[in-house]
Formats: structure tokens, C-alpha cells, sequence
């Protein structure tokens, strides 16, 4: 491994980058520095449309077109990458770089195999032929690795018959194909569930010690803490605080990193409750931040302050760019009794309730490619009635997706049925059905894939607003749009010049511009970073409790099915294999595929744990914090005290 101090693998000096849009220039990425050292790994962190994304694609060349990219320095290896061609670029992307891109279903070619998508590098750079099967046994191995189960199948498959988190598998298989010196990966673990999540994070890990370097794009603040050396901070464009990991998680200076950490959701300890808008970043002179801190005053608003050394770390260069450095500020409220819904609780069951939605034991199966039959979903039923949220968990491949789809009557179960108020919804023709298709809506997954990539946000949302005049379509869009905290310069984008949180926000208000009775949200927070993900949650929330939705919640992370849900469903091979109140189940699952779950889940790093002079060698910032390992988790979990 090589040491801290050696030059690193690569470095990014003075990067800014600015976008040329039809409402004028937008600055997405003002004086970003960083360095990623071989066998270590550097997080980059921020909330959807801070710059993340723009600052690695354009260590890969791949800003876009119309960006104008401007830095002192982007190196790699020593190599200039600033007059490269793109037939040079070429040779590095692939072979020496490798990038897992956060959105699976776009960036796997619909009309190509799985194995050939990941075999592409490697026939490419031409490190392997299939002259003897060398090739076909690479790339099983390399989708074994990466997790994907039964990988001979998967091989002849397209990526349409695979899940979300199977594909999100398969194109890491590919960016580690030719064994790259440098790994950068955008929200690697979005589309994953804890149980494989924990398995990728073990092969990166192994990846990282062989010396690979890795710089990591996440939301997910329990993988950074398990993962990353380097912690850089963004918001708006700008580093507001960098610094090793275990000093900025334990003592995060600025106000905006305190805010992340104490809006983690957790499977236990007390619900956190948010407001259900945030303040934009304000275009001004100021701390872009300033508009939504609590301790900003007028120097705030007028001036950007210079980055400083964090007192006591000098050592260990954390570094922080804020006028209140270290102030503590939490923005959430505990919420010490459950959050009322309407005259319902969160976290309680009404049996008197009759349900709007009724699944009586659906059954799915499909055929595969070698002829066989596989069951997807098997005797599956649940209720939810009016202003209740029930959370449907389970590893990808489980049959989540599938058991949404058919309760959406987008799909036809090849046993059981679906009844909306009591009558008939997945035995009527499509055409019966339509007149109340707005009563119920979907939150898709793959948003990219659901919008028409020609329409602009405005249109995308204003197709689901029928018989208004222009005006009032944009008036209700705008309106929609800032119940999911967008602002209204977003209404002439189109999807590819969007953030993936941006378009799974877009997503949300176009299912909610229907005023729908249910809504079924698959993975709808996934793509959020915390921050927003507490205000998409605390919006449902408003739903449930003003108008009394009721949600069918998929979600891989537990955390934000407690925050969120009454009741939960476990699905394993296709079953439901054990369902309750949330916070019995969570507290004392009873089937070991449910215990095995919880295990999985990674520890969220604690608000400030280790402040004050007990917090390592702060004078010679030898910082020394005390983690809670996965193993150790599984030995100490006690959730009787949830």
C-alpha cells in the first residue's frame, strides 16, 4: 500500500466547471481540490446537485459537451490530463480508471447480454481472447465476485430481465474487469440491499488493499464510515469541509456535515423528524449555505469565508470553510412519541381500518433462458388501508418490484388477485381500469428510464395535469416541484441535465400531481443524500397524515422503513416470509432471514462522538476513534431498548 505522504495517484487542483444552459451559464463546481492515494479510498459527499458527479466525470474526461471544465491541475499518475484527446482518453477509461455509474438501467446497452457488457473492457483493451472459454470464465468470475447469484444465468441475460440491484452488481464486474489502478464509483450501493451491500463493500475493501485506489460517490454515510480514509464535503459546488474520516465524523465542523449526520435514519433509537422544505443554496457572494443555517448572520450572506485548519487538527489537515466553525446546531427535532398520522400513530396497526388495497395470494413466475420456469412471487398478500405505510423489504431479486408491478395492475399475477375498494383491479381490461389509474400511482426506481428524455421537467410533470390552461400548469408544476424542494429554474431541464437526485425528485412530483389515494414507492429516497431524503420522508409524511395516502414503501434500508413505516413485510425467493408492526419485527425478527438483515445493516457513524479533549491526540492529530465493526454490531445489537 502506498504511504499518505507518497504523490498521489491522482489529484484534482483548482477544478471549476460551468455549464452553458438555455437559461444562462450555471456554475456547478467553483475551486475544487483533491487526491486520491493508491490503496486508499476518498469519499466525496454532498446532497443531490452539489457537484459530486461533475467533479469525478471530469477526471474522466466526461463533463459534456456543453461544459467548460477549468483547474490548475488534473493529473493522473503523474500525466497531465487537461490536452488529452479523446482517443487517449480512451486508452485510460476502462483499463487504468474504472467508473461504476449510478444509474444501472441506462448504462448497461438494452440490446447486449449481460456477459458481454462486462466482458467489453477486457475485449477492448485486448487483455484476454475467448479462444479457449478464457474470456466467459473472466466474466463469470467477475459477476460471482461481485455478487450476483447463479452468474452462468445471468451471463445470457439482457438487462431488463435483471433487477435493479443485479444490474447495479453487474456494471461493478465491469469497471473492475481489467483490473483498473484507479476505481471511481458514483453511488455503488444505491440499488443494494444491506446483505449484498455488506458483500460489495468486502470486495472493494479486498480491492483497496491489493492497492487499488478508489474515489467514492455516497449518500449513505454508514458505507463512507466503512469504507473511506478521506472525507471531502460538498454543497452547492463548494468544499465546505474536508479532512480524514474519522476526524470530520467525529467532529464535523461545519454546519452543513452535522446536518447530514444527525439526518441518517437508523433501525433504532428515536424517529428524527424534518421539515418537509428546505431552503435553496442562495445564489450570492455569501456561504451558498447561509439561507438554511441556523447560525448564519450578515457575514454569512456577504462573504465567502477562505477554508481553515479545524483548531486541534492542524496535524491531520481537516479543514473547514465556514465563520462558525465547530458550533453545534442540530436541525432535527427527536420526536420521543411516534409522529401522528391523522389520528394514527406511525409505528401502530388498526385492524378496524377496512383496506383501499387488498393483495390476496398472487403468484408470478417467468420463464428463463435455458426454458425453466422461475417463480418470482409466491402466495403473496397483504392490506393497507387508507393512511397507512407498509414497508416491503428483502434482498434484490426477492420479488419486490414484481409484487409492485402487479398491485399496480401493470402486470397480471398468474395466480391470486388484486382488489381496489373491495371490487375487482387486476382481473379488469385495461380499458375498465383507466378512469381510475390516478388513484393510485407509482415512485419508479430508474427514474432516467421512466422519463421521455425529449420533454423538459415541465412537461414531464404537466403530462400527469390534464385540462389546465398553461398558466395554471406551470403554477401547479412549480408548485409541485417545490413540495419536493426543487426550485422553478429546473422547469426548462431535460433529465440527462439533471442530478440523479433532482430526477428522483421530478419523479415524486409527477406522481404526486394526480393527488393519488396510494402510492407505491419503489426505492423512492434511494438516490437522496440524508438531507433530502428526511424531507422527501417528512412529505409522505404530510401525505399520510393531511390526506390520508396510503404507501406501499420498497426499500433495501431498513432505517428509513422504521422512520416511515406502520408495518413491514419481509420477502425472501419470492415469500413473504415474516410481516408486523415495524418495531416488533425490528426488535425481535423472528425468522433468520430477518435477523440476518438487521445484522447486515452497517453502524451509522454518532453526532460528535468522541468531542472534547478525550477525542485521540487532538495537539498531534493523531486521531484515534472508536467504531463499532459489523461483527460487533451483530454481537451487541439490542433492540428491546428500541
Amino acid at each position: 500500500m502506498t504511504n499518505r505522504n507518497d504523490e498521489p495517484l491522482a489529484e484534482i487542483d483548482g477544478l471549476s466547471v460551468t455549464f452553458a444552459t438555455r437559461q444562462g451559464p450555471v456554475h456547478a463546481v467553483r475551486d475544487v481540490s483533491l487526491s486520491v492515494h493508491s490503496g486508499r479510498c476518498v469519499a466525496v459527499v454532498g446532497e443531490s446537485g452539489s457537484g459530486k458527479s461533475v467533479t469525478v466525470r471530469s477526471l474522466l474526461g466526461l463533463a459534456g459537451p456543453t461544459a467548460r471544465v477549468r483547474a490548475r491541475a488534473l493529473r493522473f499518475a503523474g500525466q497531465n490530463l487537461l490536452p488529452l484527446t479523446e482517443r487517449q482518453w480512451r486508452g485510460l477509461r476502462g483499463l487504468r480508471i474504472g467508473y461504476v455509474l449510478q444509474d444501472a438501467l441506462t448504462s448497461l446497452d438494452p440490446l447486449r447480454r449481460v456477459g458481454h457488457e462486462v466482458a467489453e473492457p477486457l475485449e477492448i483493451h485486448r487483455l484476454l481472447d475467448n479462444r479457449e472459454g478464457e474470456l466467459d470464465d473472466r466474466v463469470v468470475a467477475l459477476l460471482r465476485d461481485a455478487g450476483i447469484p447463479d452468474p452462468d444465468t445471468r451471463f445470457d441475460q439482457y438487462p431488463h430481465e435483471l433487477s435493479g440491484g443485479l444490474r447495479q452488481r453487474a456494471l461493478i464486474a465491469s469497471a473492475l474487469a481489467a483490473g483498473p489502478s484507479l476505481l471511481i464509483a458514483d453511488e455503488p450501493t444505491t440499488a443494494l440491499d444491506v446483505t449484498v451491500q455488506a458483500q460489495v463493500l468486502a470486495l472493494l475493501r479486498a480491492y483497496q488493499s491489493d492497492g487499488t485506489a478508489i474515489l467514492l460517490i455516497s449518500h449513505n454515510l454508514a458505507v463512507v464510515a466503512d469504507l473511506a480514509d478521506s472525507l471531502v464535503i460538498l454543497y452547492a459546488g463548494i468544499v465546505v469541509e474536508q479532512g480524514p474520516a474519522t476526524a470530520v465524523l467525529a467532529a464535523p465542523a461545519h454546519p452543513y456535515t452535522i446536518e447530514l449526520l444527525a439526518a441518517a435514519p437508523s433501525v433504532r433509537g428515536p424517529r428524527l423528524e424534518f421539515p418537509a422544505t428546505r431552503s435553496a443554496p442562495a445564489a450570492s457572494r455569501g456561504c451558498p449555505y447561509a439561507t438554511r443555517c441556523p447560525l448564519a448572520d450578515d457575514r454569512c450572506l456577504a462573504t465567502l469565508p477562505e477554508p481553515s485548519e479545524v483548531p486541534g487538527f492542524a496535524a491531520c489537515s481537516h479543514r473547514v470553510r465556514c465563520w462558525h466553525p465547530g458550533a453545534r446546531a442540530l436541525p432535527a427535532r427527536v420526536v420521543a412519541e411516534p409522529v401522528l398520522v391523522g389520528t394514527v400513530p406511525v409505528g401502530t396497526v388498526q385492524a378496524d381500518r377496512p383496506p383501499v388495497i387488498e393483495v390476496r395470494g398472487i403468484g408470478k413466475r417467468y420463464r428463463s433462458p435455458d426454458r425453466s420456469w422461475r417463480t418470482v412471487v409466491d402466495d403473496v398478500s397483504f392490506t393497507l388501508a387508507a393512511g397507512e405505510s407498509l414497508g416491503l423489504v428483502g434482498e434484490s431479486g426477492s420479488g419486490k418490484t414484481t409484487t409492485a408491478r402487479i398491485t399496480l395492475a401493470e402486470l397480471r399475477p398468474d395466480a391470486g388477485t388484486v382488489l381496489l375498494d373491495g371490487n375487482d383491479w387486476s382481473d379488469l381490461r385495461e380499458r375498465e381500469r383507466r378512469p381510475q389509474r390516478s388513484r393510485i400511482q407509482l415512485v419508479d426506481q430508474d427514474p432516467l428510464s421512466a422519463f421521455d428524455p425529449r420533454f423538459t421537467v415541465e412537461r414531464i410533470i404537466g403530462e400527469a395535469l390534464p385540462g389546465l390552461d398553461r398558466t395554471a400548469r406551470r403554477v401547479r408544476v412549480t408548485e409541485l416541484l417545490r413540495d419536493v424542494g426543487l426550485d422553478s429554474e429546473l422547469l426548462g431541464r431535460r433529465p440527462t441535465e439533471l442530478s440523479g437526485g433532482q430526477r428522483q425528485r421530478v419523479a415524486i412530483a409527477r406522481a404526486l400531481a394526480t393527488q393519488p389515494e396510494i402510492l407505491v414507492c419503489d426505492e423512492p429516497v434511494s438516490a437522496l443524500d440524508v438531507t433530502v431524503q428526511a424531507q422527501i420522508l417528512a412529505l409522505l409524511a404530510q401525505l399520510r397524515r393531511e390526506r390520508g395516502v396510503a404507501l406501499l414503501f420498497i426499500s433495501h434500508d431498513l432505517g428509513v422503513v422504521r422512520q416511515v413505516c406502520d408495518r413491514v413485510a419481509v420477502m425472501k425467493d419470492g415469500r413473504i416470509v415474516e410481516s408486523g408492526p415495524v418495531d416488533e419485527v425490528f426488535a425481535n425478527p423472528r425468522h433468520e432471514y430477518t435477523a440476518a438483515l438487521l445484522a447486515a445493516v452497517p453502524p451509522l457513524p454518532a453526532v460528535g462522538e468522541g468531542l472534547g479533549d478525550g477525542l485521540g491526540d487532538r495537539q498531534t492529530g493523531d486521531v484515534s476513534v472508536t467504531t463499532t465493526t459489523t461483527e460487533q454490531r451483530r454481537e451487541s445489537l439490542d433492540f428491546s431498548q428500541s
